[in-house]
């Protein structure tokens, strides 16, 4: 053969992989069918949606929704072509595509019009792990809408105005006069640029309207406002009484434009798809919710639900990366078999589908709680285990990433294999709705601060007793630790905590082999540092065969 002549046809991709579209996010994922089925009932109305609602969300099309939404970014728009301050947002079609699909599947704030006493929160988490997988930064304003509602239920008649409009399923895009849309959108803006997540260091003065005892006048900024097209926003402002959580329309109730004026848009590592803006206050209308001084009480239980979508919007990020990983080692071959038959990326796969697998079951058994509010005792044990989830499932989310994307090697490392798009978004839940150090913090003040919280924790994680030995000692020395834990060992306990936690539920709900390995690694030390770590003797073929099921 002359020197130079080609093997093959030049532009044929010899051992490339196809790319993973065309298939159904939900049924490819055995470990949320099977918490599903066993929540919610094979063939249930649950069970249905979100096979259609997975088959979107593997669909080309919608993956490239992700894609173009990621790759052109919001432009601002502070004046329109006369001069007016306008201070609105445009978005790729791509973005309102992926929102109308979101909205209209009620992962918005629908579930709170729906019957108490159901499993919404649990079916909306669920559809949200399924369809996060298209892309991530949609689910901002989804989340803050969504979390928005259990706040104004501080005041009945702005819970009742804007309640409906929240949890409408119509996606309806544009600043207009509220009451005039089919749908509409809540933000939130409470950290300034001088405090961070200290909001009670918040500068922006409220001074109260003549004449009025529930309206007011703001001036100031908000360094962090996500999603600014928002038609409503809750913020945090100095009152007379004190730190007071408020409400503000960007359009007023005789349709003119409330003051709201955008600075710029961040420049971020990730999420770039969604707006995140700093805004300043010039006299901007707002009306109190809840008592001057309560702010951050008021505020709390929008708090909670943010951080419970934070874990979720993590699991359904790791869940993505698995699913490709696991893909791209079926179809690559090196070294004359293919990658997923090699016992070194089996283990990883395995380790990865294992932290897959108990951050999407933390996910919506926390979900679960929040459907049981009524009861004394999952109330409690959802105060702690929401603050535990989100330091460690979302902590663990940018490991997790980085090494699903080393599975693609130089291939996920290109923008093309859309690794990078994840490996970006991945830090930020761990980010937003306060940090690991917050958060560690926080469990610890409510540890020493609120009666029953310790309790429920070991009440729910000890449903697991007598089913591991290794698990039962772990159990008993995070016991005997918590009486002497210290804000310099706060992150080592949460973490403990949190392993705990999905350990309990992985031997309840994950199948044996699988609680087996998470109790090995996690919890009997036997783990190295890195994925792929497993120990010798687990059924690691099994695990991994089963991450990915099509």
């Amino acid at each position: 053969m002359p020197e130079g002549t080609l093997v093959g046809p030049a532009d044929e991709p010899l051992n490339q992989v196809p790319p993973l579209a065309g298939y159904n996010a939900y049924t490819a994922d055995p470990s949320l069918v099977a918490a599903v089925h066993r929540l919610f009932g094979s063939g249930s109305a649950t069970d249905t949606e979100l096979t259609g609602l997975g088959a979107l969300a593997g669909s080309f099309e919608a993956r490239e929704w992700g894609r173009l939404a990621e790759a052109n970014h919001p432009i601002l728009r502070t004046h329109d072509r006369y001069g007016r301050r306008i201070d609105e947002v445009e978005f790729h079609p791509a973005w309102h595509e992926l929102m109308t699909v979101a909205v209209s599947h009620g992962i918005a704030a629908a579930p709170w019009l729906e019957d108490a006493g159901t499993l919404r929160h649990t079916a909306r988490a669920a559809k949200m792990l399924v369809w996060g997988q298209t892309e991530g930064g949609h689910l901002c304003p989804v989340s803050m809408t969504y979390a928005a509602v259990p706040a104004l239920a501080a005041d009945p008649m702005l819970a009742a105005e804007w309640t409906p409009r929240l949890a409408s399923t119509s996606y309806d895009f544009g600043l207009r006069d509220p009451a005039t849309k089919a749908g509409c959108l809540a933000g939130m803006g409470m950290t300034e640029k001088q405090g961070g997540s200290d909001v009670r260091a918040n500068t922006t003065k409220a001074t109260p309207a003549a004449g009025s005892d529930r309206e007011y006048t703001l001036i100031g900024h908000k360094w962090f406002t996500s999603a600014p097209m928002c038609d409503v926003f809750l913020v945090l402002a100095q009152a007379p009484g004190g730190l007071t959580c408020f409400v503000i329309p960007r359009v007023l109730p005789d349709g003119s434009r409330n003051s709201f004026r955008l600075q710029r848009l961040k420049d971020k590592l990730g999420n770039r798809a969604n707006a995140s803006s700093e805004v300043e206050f010039h006299n901007t209308r707002a009306w109190r919710l809840g008592d001057e001084g309560r702010g951050v009480a008021t505020i709390i239980e929008m708090v909670a639900m943010t951080r419970l979508d934070c874990v979720t919007g993590s699991a359904s990020l790791m869940r993505a990366a698995l699913a490709e990983a696991v893909h791209h080692t079926r179809h690559r071959m090196a070294f004359g078999k293919l990658l997923a038959d090699q016992p070194l990326m089996r283990n990883v796969l395995a380790d990865l589908a294992l932290e897959s697998e108990a951050a999407t079951l933390t996910s919506l058994h926390l979900a679960a709680a929040t459907d049981a509010g009524s009861d004394p005792a999952a109330r409690k044990f959802r105060r702690i285990g929401l603050a535990v989830a989100k330091y460690w499932v979302t902590k663990r989310c940018a490991p997790f990433a980085a090494e699903a994307l080393e599975c693609l090697g130089g291939n996920g490392y290109v923008e093309e294999s859309g690794m990078p798009r994840l490996y970006r978004e991945a830090p930020l839940n761990s980010i937003w709705e306060g940090s690991g150090n917050v958060n560690a913090l926080d469990v610890l003040r409510a540890l020493g601060r609120e009666d029953g919280v310790w309790d429920a924790f070991c009440a729910e994680v000890g449903t697991a007793c007598g089913a591991d030995a290794r698990f039962d000692a772990a159990f008993k020395e995070l016991k005997d630790e918590v009486a002497s834990v210290d804000e310099a060992g706060a992150r080592r306990f949460v973490e403990r905590m949190a392993l705990l936690m999905q350990g309990s539920l992985m031997l309840r709900y994950a199948p044996t082999e699988s609680g087996d390995a998470f109790v090995a690694s996690r919890l009997a030390g036997d783990w190295g540092r890195t994925f792929g770590t497993l120990p010798r003797g687990l059924a690691i073929e099994a695990i991994a065969g089963r991450a990915l099921a099509v």
